[in-house]
C-alpha cells in the first residue's frame, strides 16, 4: 500500500462530523433535542479552524513561512 501524507483538515472535518452524529444519535435515543442554533456557527469555526490548521502544517511542510521575492526579479 503506497503511504500518504496526513490531512489535518480532513481529520478534523472527519471527526466534527462524527461528534454531530453521535450527539443527534444520543438526543433522539433520550428523547432529547439539540439546540441547532448553535450547532452551525460552531461548524464553521470548527472547519475554519481546520483549514487555517491545514494551511499552517502545508506551508511548514514546504520549508517556508510566508511569501517570498526571491524567484521573482526585475532586472
Amino acid at each position: 500500500m503506497r503511504k500518504h501524507r496526513f490531512d489535518v483538515y480532513a481529520l478534523i472535518a472527519g471527526g466534527l462530523f462524527t461528534a454531530l452524529a453521535v450527539l443527534y444519535l444520543v438526543a433522539s435515543l433520550n428523547d432529547r433535542e439539540v439546540n441547532s442554533r448553535f450547532v452551525l456557527p460552531l461548524v464553521c469555526i470548527v472547519l475554519g479552524g481546520g483549514g487555517l490548521a491545514g494551511a499552517l502544517v502545508a506551508a511548514s511542510r514546504r520549508g517556508r513561512g510566508g511569501a517570498r521575492d526571491d524567484d521573482h526579479t526585475l532586472d
